[in-house]
This record gives structure tokens, sequence and C-alpha cells, in this order.
């Protein structure tokens, strides 16, 4: 098999994307393998996950730093570790222009809509409220526009009568789990190729 791709994820919370990242990467077929976590959020409990598992983190908190010095500081990180693609799951953070262009067509992000829909918070109650059967999970490549950038993999997820924004979140993140690690093993296999 070929060299596995090192992936940096990105995390600000529980880390759920993370841990299905890294869990589908103990795959021995899986051509990537997660090399480092970061945070902006030291209370971030993704980051003793990633720790109690094997994997390098860091965390810097975002308060008092100027955005881009603060995406440059994690960058180094990233660089020094040898990640060639990032993954952002969960990362709460909008990212400067200058660091997303360093990293165009090796950044990924998971979204918890079907995009274009509902770019940026509160998506599962828009997507209720709208009156729409179906909610879902987008993987898409990162571009300086929010949420906006290339289409990498989609999942609908039916939208039940009684659902809240919570109910379906929930159902939701089960399929973010399936999707992007999928996504990612298919990008990151094109990559290689290329």
């Amino acid at each position: 098999m070929a060299k596995r791709t090192p992936v940096a994820v990105f995390i600000s919370g529980s880390g759920t994307n993370m841990a299905a990242l890294l869990y589908a990467s103990r795959a021995s077929d899986c051509p990537y393998e997660i090399v480092l976590v970061l945070s902006n959020n030291p209370d971030a409990s993704g980051l003793k996950l990633a720790q109690a598992e094997g994997i390098a983190t860091f965390c810097l908190p975002h308060k008092g730093i100027a955005r881009a010095e603060h995406d440059a500081l994690m960058e180094a990180q990233v660089v020094t570790s040898g990640a060639r693609v990032i993954a952002l799951a969960g990362y709460m953070r909008i990212l400067s222009a200058e660091f997303v262009s360093r990293w165009e067509g090796r950044m990924l992000n998971i979204h918890p809509s079907l995009l274009p829909k509902y770019k940026g918070l509160h998506t599962h109650d828009r997507a209720i409220a709208a009156g729409d059967t179906h909610g879902g999970c987008t993987v898409h490549l990162v571009t300086a526009e929010l949420d906006d950038g290339p289409v990498l993999g989609q999942t609908p997820v039916a939208i039940i009568p009684g659902d809240t924004g919570e109910t379906l979140a929930a159902r939701v993140l089960f399929a973010e789990h399936q999707l992007y690690s999928r996504v990612l093993a298919a990008y990151v296999t094109g990559l290689q190729v290329a």
C-alpha cells in the first residue's frame, strides 16, 4: 500500500468527527493517518481523547491574538507535523483568507446541512423551519467564502415529524461520522495519484 497521507485535524469541542476520522484511519487499507489534532479551546474534550489515543496535540487559545497571527501559529504546528491535508472537524473559527489560500485544495470541512442550503449556524432549526423533508451533511473544500467551497460528498438525513434541531442534529451526526472518513479517504487517494 502507498504511504499514508498525513492529516492534521482542527477541533473546538468534543471531537466526535475527529474520533470518527481517527478510528477509520486504523483500518489497514485507509490511505490517511491523523498526525496532529489542534484546537483553539483548551477545554475541548477531543484533545484528551486524541492524547489518550497517542496522537500529538496542540492548543492555542485565540483570545487576544489577531486572526492571521493565530492562524499562522497553528499552521506552523501543522507544517512541523508533516501534515499535507487539514480536516476541519467542528472548528468554530473563521480562518483568515491568507491561511485558506495557502491550503487551497488541501483543506476539507464538514458542515451540518446539504450545502448550498443553510450556510453558517443553526442549520437544523433552519431546515425544519423551512419545511424541508431532509437535512443532512456536506464535506467540502474550504475556500475564503464561508461554507462555499466545492462539494465533495453529501448525505441526506430524513426530517421526522416532531423533530427538533437537537433530535435532527443527533441523527445527522451519525451521517457525518460515516461521510467524512469516506470522503477524506477518497480525496487523499486522488491527491496521491495527482
